[in-house]
């Protein structure tokens, strides 16, 4: 049978682990070729690399900084000479330093507006360039963007805020050529920099419903169906995938 996804071509930011490996791996799984970005850890996007091209799709990585805009825009004009075009843009890459105010400083702000909305500003930029009609952007965003359940995370938030807002307007900017641009509002996830058996999990875990972190996979499993037909009437839309973090 015929994968849903046979036929298309991917990039995922920030690919090399954690989420971002995990979808790259979902998409490989059904049927995308699939390249990915990494900042700096090479052998970890290697074996990711390796993962996908196991599933018989073809993918390659390429080193880029999300918080340098024209590394972020490279990396998609590369994807999509060597891929031939592109069909789905996931931005994965982030990064998070909660800091209560009175510790926090400009240093801290910049990096992660950098990363978290101006190389999600440069990647989509680069792409519309690139990306065929009916294709997909997909941005990993945050349920802090409208939620804080916790001191410290107040930069963070709103750099995941302001992802969302960009959303809705190249929703609009992008639906005449039935591109679809969503974002995942993932809560606590299970992963190398934030580990379900972490004291920062401790706090965390009881205020989901569900009592437990997620599993990347299960975020992988939110971005498939966003990057499929089956979601064909969705954009502009912040999904909250949070095990009831936020109600």
């Amino acid at each position: 049978m015929t994968k849903p996804l046979s036929g298309k071509a991917a990039l995922v930011t920030g690919g090399s682990r954690g989420i971002g490996a995990a979808i790259a791996k979902r998409l490989a799984a059904d049927g995308a070729d699939v390249a990915i970005t990494y900042a700096g850890n090479k052998d970890a996007a290697d074996t990711t690399v390796g993962a996908l091209e196991a599933l018989g799709v073809r993918s390659f990585a390429l080193q880029a900084d999300a918080a340098e805009p024209d590394a972020a825009a490279d990396a998609i004009h590369q994807a999509a000479e060597r891929f031939g075009g592109l069909d789905i843009l996931v931005h994965n890459a982030g990064v998070a330093n909660f800091a209560p105010l009175p510790e926090d400083d400009f240093a801290n702000y910049r990096r992660q507006f950098a990363v978290n909305v101006d190389g999600v500003f440069a990647g989509t930029r680069a792409a519309a360039d690139h990306i065929r009609d009916g294709g997909r952007i997909i941005v990993i965003g945050s349920v802090n963007a409208h939620t804080m359940p916790t001191p410290g995370g107040a930069v963070y938030g709103a750099t995941k805020a302001a992802v969302a807002g960009l959303v809705r307007g190249w929703a609009r900017d992008l639906g005449p050529r039935n591109i679809l641009v969503n974002v995942i509002q993932p809560g606590p996830v299970d992963t190398d920099l934030n580990p379900a058996d972490g004291d920062f999990a401790n706090v965390l875990r009881p205020l989901t419903a569900l009592g437990r972190y997620a599993r990347p996979e299960e975020i992988a499993n939110l971005a498939a169906f966003l990057a499929s037909d089956q979601a064909s009437y969705i954009t502009g839309a912040a999904i909250d995938i949070d095990g009831g973090l936020a109600i």
